[in-house]
């Protein structure tokens, strides 16, 4: 593959789960991968593992001089930002009326906040060459409620919304925007119990596809979307979930997946 050969991606959250997978997919792809996360000792490691084509960067997304500072090392070692992926993100499980304001305002800050300055930052390096494509990695619960969830809903909800802004202003600068919306995807954010592919498929057998998607799953989607076979794209938000956004099954009627 080399979809994104000399391209050179930016990556926040790279260390681990579906930043990983997109950061070996990109680095497969040709591109010069740079990994931005907190996890310093996983990112160093994975940026071994990925060899010449991989740098790690120690980066908060919450933190706008983090930003600035990730932007200018990159410019400095590869001279041009060619796609960023606003992957980075929390999970908290509450019930909306417990919930705590400085535990909502902490997932906020590095979901949306976080993609916020992204796009503010690396935007302007982007619209200088004319060209770029920026990823923003929503969820499936931006695309409709879930209880227990309500500052991770309302953080990726604003992803999407923010996405369309941001297509509407940069795109006729060159630079697209896009959202991806993964649902059940087996990382360790919502497998905390380290459970196996087997264990986590039995947890989603009331979806369409009847698995948990894999974090390879939304890589490919993140790459085709950084590449020009996606250069008509600008505004649009992708579900990489099995099919669960699609509706819900109502049991004892045909058409079930035990009909």
């Amino acid at each position: 593959m080399t979809q994104l050969q000399d391209r050179v991606a930016i990556i926040t959250g790279a260390a681990r789960g579906m930043g990983a997978a997109t950061a070996r997919c990109f680095a497969a792809a040709g591109a010069k991968v740079v990994l931005a996360d907190v996890l310093d000792a996983e990112g160093e490691a994975l940026a071994g593992e990925i060899g010449a084509a991989a740098s790690y960067r120690h980066h908060d997304v919450a933190d706008e001089d983090s930003w600035r500072q990730l932007v200018a090392d990159t410019l400095r070692c590869h001279g041009r930002i060619d796609v960023l992926v606003n992957n980075a993100g929390i999970l908290m499980y509450e019930a909306l009326v417990n919930t705590d304001k400085a535990a909502f305002e902490k997932v906020l800050s590095i979901n949306l906040t976080g993609t916020f300055l992204g796009i503010k930052t690396v935007a302007p390096a982007m619209i200088a060459r004319g060209t770029g494509s920026i990823i923003n990695i929503s969820s499936s619960d931006g695309l409709r409620g879930a209880n227990s969830l309500s500052a991770y809903c309302a953080s990726k909800w604003g992803i999407r919304g923010l996405t369309k802004v941001a297509a509407l202003e940069l795109g006729h600068q060159g630079v697209r925007v896009n959202s991806v919306h993964p649902g059940g995807i087996n990382t360790p954010m919502i497998n905390t119990a380290a459970q196996s592919v087997e264990e986590m498929n039995l947890r989603f057998l009331n979806i369409p596809l009847q698995r948990v998607g894999l974090p390879e799953d939304v890589a490919r989607v993140s790459l085709f979307l950084a590449g020009d076979d996606a250069s008509f794209m600008c505004g649009a938000e992708l579900a990489v979930d099995g099919g669960a956004v699609a509706g819900v099954y109502y049991q004892g009627l045909p058409g079930t997946p035990d009909a």
